[in-house]
């Protein structure tokens, strides 16, 4: 079997990687934007405010995701977002602590290998549960050919809060905004015998256990 490795970047090397991982999906395949080299920031270790994650396949780069963290609920007037009936933006924001996913990709010569995307998303779950995030906040294109919608909202229980027609990656297609209560995902599926499940929980079961450990040792 393939192995499946993940990886934070904050080197040159993981950087460049990552950048060839964006032009072929973003740049050649999807044709959203125009040059990968603006992606990813060229001091990107030791920055707080953002991680990227790059999983490899037996040492090939294979797939990326963004974690941005504390976004901003007020985005531009030009996106022309529409919240969902009976959403309240103000009690979004007082719901927790929100990272936002984004320019999550995987090379298509991989997208039938789950283990990519689960593995990238468990290293998020593990990094955002470390940092005490409670929500994730993501967009995702409606009817786009490898539109993550249904599994984010079916598997996953991502919810359906907005949507806005144009945002930062040339796409025509409507953006479905989509939030994750992360905690109530890992009290739902924990002692689920899915490997889907399984993934994204070790990730934040080790990090769960590494706290309540410290806990006790500072009570005592």
């Amino acid at each position: 079997m393939p192995s499946v490795t993940v990886s934070r970047i904050e080197s040159d090397r993981d950087r460049a990687a990552a950048l060839k991982v964006v032009k072929q999906v973003f740049c050649d395949e999807k044709k959203w934007i125009s040059t990968a080299q603006s992606q990813i920031p060229e001091e990107i270790a030791g920055n707080t405010n953002y991680s990227w994650f790059l999983a490899r396949i037996n040492g090939t780069p294979a797939g990326v995701i963004r974690l941005l963290y504390d976004p901003s609920f007020d985005l531009p007037e030009e996106y022309n977002v529409k919240f969902m009936p009976g959403i309240d933006v103000e009690e979004l924001k007082r719901a927790g602590r929100y990272v936002e996913i984004g320019r999550f990709m995987i090379l298509e010569k991989f997208r039938r290998n789950p283990r990519v995307a689960l593995r990238l998303m468990r290293a998020a779950v593990a990094e955002v549960v470390e940092r005490d995030y409670t929500h994730f906040i993501t967009d995702v294109f409606e009817g786009e050919a490898h539109s993550p919608l249904n599994f984010h909202t079916r598997v996953l229980g991502f919810e359906i809060v907005g949507k806005h027609l144009f945002g930062e990656l040339n796409c025509s297609s409507t953006r479905i905004i989509l939030t994750l209560d992360i905690l109530r995902l890992y009290s739902r599926v924990k002692d689920s015998k899915s490997r889907i499940y399984s993934e994204l929980c070790d990730g934040m079961r080790v990090v769960f256990e590494r706290k309540a450990a410290l806990a006790r040792t500072t009570v005592s």
